[in-house]
């Protein structure tokens, strides 16, 4: 009998559009760093969420960062974070020099809970986490935000093509931000991208990612600043995987029915509630019992079929050991019963078949 390849939870998808404009431009003679190719694909970036400005950088994390300080968020600050969302997100406020305060989520949706904001008179910004292309009244938080005089930064690093009542995510706060890493539905690699509408906020993004240096001013430089770059080697990729965008949120979407379909009526498997006319999951997730979840995780492991845990929540991690004594019982909950299934993009029927088999083999028996 062959033996069943293994299937990972996530892979890439590089194809031979890559290929090749990756090789037309090593056949260039350019100096592989940032550039024109980088512009461009800033461009095409901006373009396709309808924003006037768009700044590629070094990684997410980065584009967090970044987004607090081009906001004046630091020393003596307090940022709202969920409890449920990648370190990165509560790492960035403490890199920026700020507090990470963090509040709990709603199930339906794995985003802030709107309705229980530990908002004080030293809270300078909320970052707002669209886990999986999943959104809460986003809306609802920008007047929040507005009439408290807040900055909203989004976290949209899961959710680039997702939309929240026809509008992208990224696009409703003061900057969003967006991650490129291999798991994500356009990838360079590393790579991040910052978005925003006003040409302030562009200027100063500019400057703290290149040195602080003055636009066309050599090396007069007027603040601080990193060496956050990107690089036209990334660009070019990052520009062959933007051009077929529309394929890849097709095929996301495919996989989401399929194991909609395949693993409907399993009493113990629950899917967060999702609306795909707007949203695009970059991971195929599933909720089940929580003391089931990890031997449902070896299990399939040895069927030859990659899985992966959900985060843990950021007040269980060790890094955050003692840092709030407040309790967030949805957040904690849900890193603990939820479940990556295999994601990637050329993901066959057959392959989502056999997933669903051994899912319902493990809880059912053959």
């Amino acid at each position: 009998m062959k033996k069943q390849k293994f299937i990972n939870q996530i892979e890439p998808w590089i194809g031979s559009a890559e290929s090749h404009l990756m090789g037309r431009y090593l056949r260039s003679g350019s100096w592989l760093a940032e550039f024109d190719q980088t512009a461009e694909f800033e461009k095409k970036f901006a373009g396709f969420l309808g924003v006037d400005y768009a700044v590629a950088v070094s990684n997410g994390t980065v584009a967090l960062t970044l987004s607090l300080m081009a906001l004046g968020v630091g020393q003596g600050d307090e940022v709202i974070v969920p409890d449920y969302t990648m370190i990165a997100t509560s790492n960035a406020v403490l890199l920026a020099g700020a507090k990470p305060v963090f509040a709990d989520i709603e199930a339906e949706t794995l985003s802030l809970d709107f309705g229980r904001l530990p908002i004080t008179k030293m809270t300078k910004a909320i970052i707002h986490v669209s886990i999986n292309g999943r959104s809460g009244n986003i809306v609802e938080l920008a007047k929040i935000c507005k009439s408290k005089n807040i900055h909203l930064i989004e976290d949209s690093c899961q959710s680039f093509t997702s939309k929240y009542q026809g509008q992208f995510l990224g696009t409703f706060g003061a900057i969003g931000c967006f991650s490129l890493t291999p798991h994500k539905i356009i990838t360079t690699g590393q790579g991040g991208v910052m978005v925003t509408n006003r040409q302030d906020l562009y200027e100063k993004i500019k400057k703290l990612k290149n040195f602080g240096r003055l636009e066309g001013g050599g090396d007069y430089h007027e603040t601080i600043g990193f060496n956050f770059k990107f690089s036209d080697l990334q660009a070019v990729i990052g520009l062959a995987q933007i051009g077929n965008i529309k394929e890849r949120i097709k095929r996301k979407k495919q996989l989401y029915r399929l194991y909609q379909d395949g693993l409907s009526g399993f009493k113990e498997v629950e899917f967060v509630r999702t609306d795909l006319a707007g949203t695009t999951p970059m991971f195929m997730d599933i909720l089940i019992p929580a003391e089931r979840r990890d031997k449902l995780m070896r299990f399939l492991q040895e069927n030859r079929i990659g899985s992966r845990a959900f985060y843990p929540s950021i007040n269980s991690q060790p890094a955050y050991r003692g840092f709030t004594k407040d309790k967030f019982p949805v957040s904690g909950a849900i890193s603990q019963k939820g479940l990556w299934l295999p994601s990637s993009l050329f993901l066959k029927k057959n392959e989502v078949g056999y997933i669903c088999k051994k899912i319902k083999e493990f809880f059912y028996g053959r």
